[in-house]
């Protein structure tokens, strides 16, 4: 079994598989009468089937410990995935880019620990194992555009199972 050490979620290590969405990453502006900041056009949310709609959903995930057994990796051929935490200390976020053959390339897997105040946006394609909430159970907000087929998630089991280490 091989092993992959997390490490801290960051914008520029995440960049090959998607986006860091988090308050204060790019310049905000005053809204709500002063009470707030405003940041705008933190991910770009992309939907590559006409029929699909946009899916707002609450993910509850129950907690987890490292380490953790990554056994499936799963990916959305034509729709971003954004997961944005409600209630949540830590999580675990595992991505792996993609082979030419479309499947998932196990040997560049990478796990992330994000904190809380941090969300996620896949892109589109992009191979990632589901959510793993980490201390404590988590409710997640997850936005993807769905039409009900298989195209919406493909998920692919695991030769050798990847051992997660903190």
């Amino acid at each position: 079994m091989s092993v992959v050490r997390a490490e801290p979620l960051s914008v520029e290590a995440f960049a090959p598989f998607g986006d860091v969405i988090s308050a204060g990453l790019r310049a905000g502006s005053s809204a709500n009468q002063g009470t707030a900041t405003r940041f705008d056009w933190c991910t770009e949310l992309i939907n590559a089937r006409p029929g699909a709609k946009a899916n707002f959903a609450v993910f509850r995930s129950v907690a987890k410990a490292l380490p953790f057994s990554v056994e499936l990796l799963e990916h959305h051929p034509f729709s971003t995935q954004a997961f944005v935490p409600m209630v949540c200390a830590r999580f675990l976020v595992c991505v792996a880019p993609t082979l030419a053959d479309g499947g998932p390339d196990v040997s560049g897997l990478r796990a992330f620990v994000c904190l809380p105040g941090q969300g996620v946006n896949y892109g589109v394609g992009v191979w990632h194992h589901p959510i793993i909430a980490l201390e404590r159970d988590a409710d997640f907000v997850m936005l993807a555009f769905e039409d009900g087929t298989k195209g919406d998630c493909v998920v692919r089991p695991l030769g050798t199972p990847v051992r997660i280490d903190a």
